[in-house]
């Protein structure tokens, strides 16, 4: 008997199959758009995904690297983390750019929000522009000790996300959505100034 609708979808049972401090796995009995039964499960991380765009006064980003658990290999990404689903993401967002890579900024602007790999996740994502940059201290986690951070221009960032060698996607659609907002001339005007 069908419990509950998700649009064409059909819940007749759910199970709490996994969790630990950082997500959750829900497995589904369904009754798929089709009309047949089936099983659908849904990772649901306790954190909303946060990430930066950190913009210098003369074009410049800032890359952070670190060896990823999940792929057994090495990743260059923007700074990014998770945040309390409780808190404003600005606040997650200020916190993850000064423990990841020491700066504060004086500015900041929502300016990407999305679902990432919505098909097993119901994962959401929150992008900040961040200028005015100042330099501080770092505060790494134990699973951070191993990241190095590298400057470069925002061009160079952008070209390494479309040829491929950074591959982290929520890093690749933060460079191309901002690329987008800079040629409709739509950024934060400092941010434009700089980036042109």
């Amino acid at each position: 008997m069908i419990r509950q609708r998700r649009g064409p979808w059909g819940i007749l049972s759910e199970r709490t199959a996994y969790e630990n401090p950082w997500i959750s796995v829900t497995e589904y009995d369904v009754i798929q758009p089709d009309g047949t039964p089936g099983v659908y499960g849904v990772m649901s991380p306790r954190n909303f995904a946060i990430g930066v765009l950190p913009i210098f006064e003369d074009g410049t980003t800032l890359l952070v690297g670190q060896h990823r658990f999940t792929l057994d290999s090495h990743s260059w990404e923007l700074p990014e983390g998770g945040g309390p689903k409780t808190d404003d993401p600005l606040v997650s967002a200020q916190r993850e750019l000064a423990e990841e890579t020491g700066y504060r900024a004086d500015h900041w602007s929502l300016f990407l929000e999305m679902d990432l790999s919505n098909s097993v996740t119901d994962e959401q994502a929150f992008a900040f522009l961040a200028w005015g940059l100042s330099p501080g201290e770092t505060a790494l986690e134990a699973s951070e000790a191993d990241l190095k951070s590298r400057r470069v221009s925002f061009d160079e960032a952008l070209h390494l996300a479309m040829t491929g060698e950074i591959r982290d996607a929520f890093t690749v659609a933060m460079l191309a959505k901002a690329d987008y907002m800079r040629r409709r001339e739509s950024l934060p005007a400092p941010v434009l100034r700089a980036l042109t």
